[in-house]
């Protein structure tokens, strides 16, 4: 099982990711989308994961399209089970930067023929996550600033202020439909600008007050 990881270096194992897709308004617009009325959940294994600290990332060689998705993730703290979003901040207690890799042309080809499209969200190597920080309050993180750059190329920027369901009503539902177990992540949704990664770009993708990553783009 892959872990993460507190600043502090303690680690933690998740089960599993819970992602949100759609959930800033600008994303929505440039997938073709309208906004979603309810969450859009999916899930990433734990076998997704990429190890702590790690600096190289590399892409499938049976995408063409491998993109990149900057994204507020939250750990769960203890089991959270039909929680009401007043409850919620009982349920959680730190943040991280993640980034969700996309097999998008794969996901276009799936969803065009009514198929599951696991195979682009799922496979190993389609999670990365910084170091995990506390947090006192779930307020603080929904005005939030997140940034990616790619070879210094502004690529994605937006603010968790502009999340389409807020982190406490998203943790109160995904908690409706999944036992949330400790050490799970809760993949936030990401804003508008995502665009494909090729061999040997150069990522930093940061959020305020919670951290950063950085790795480069290899092909395996």
């Amino acid at each position: 099982m892959h872990s993460a990881a507190f600043d502090t270096g303690e680690l933690f194992t998740p089960s599993k990711i819970v992602c949100v897709a759609k959930n800033y308004h600008d994303h929505a617009r440039e997938m073709g989308d309208a906004a979603p009325t309810e969450p859009l959940f999916f899930i990433k294994p734990n076998s997704a994961l990429w190890p702590q600290g790690t600096m190289v990332v590399s892409k499938p060689r049976w995408t063409e399209d491998f993109q990149h998705e900057i994204e507020l993730a939250i750990r769960i703290s203890r089991q959270c089970s039909q929680v009401s979003p007043k409850e919620v901040f009982r349920y959680c207690d730190a943040a991280a930067v993640g980034i969700d890799f996309t097999a998008r042309d794969a996901q276009a080809r799936l969803k065009n023929a009514g198929h599951p499209w696991e195979l682009a969200k799922a496979f190993d190597g389609a999670c990365l996550l910084s170091t995990f920080v506390k947090f006192s309050s779930l307020e603080k993180l929904q005005k939030l600033n997140l940034e990616l750059r790619v070879n210094d190329e502004l690529r994605q920027q937006g603010n968790s202020a502009h999340m389409i369901h807020q982190i406490p009503f998203l943790i109160s539902a995904a908690s409706k439909l999944f036992t949330l177990e400790p050490g799970d992540v809760i993949l936030t949704g990401t804003p508008a600008g995502v665009s494909p990664l090729v061999k040997g770009d150069s990522v930093v993708a940061s959020i305020e007050d919670i951290g950063e990553i950085q790795f480069v783009v290899d092909e395996v």
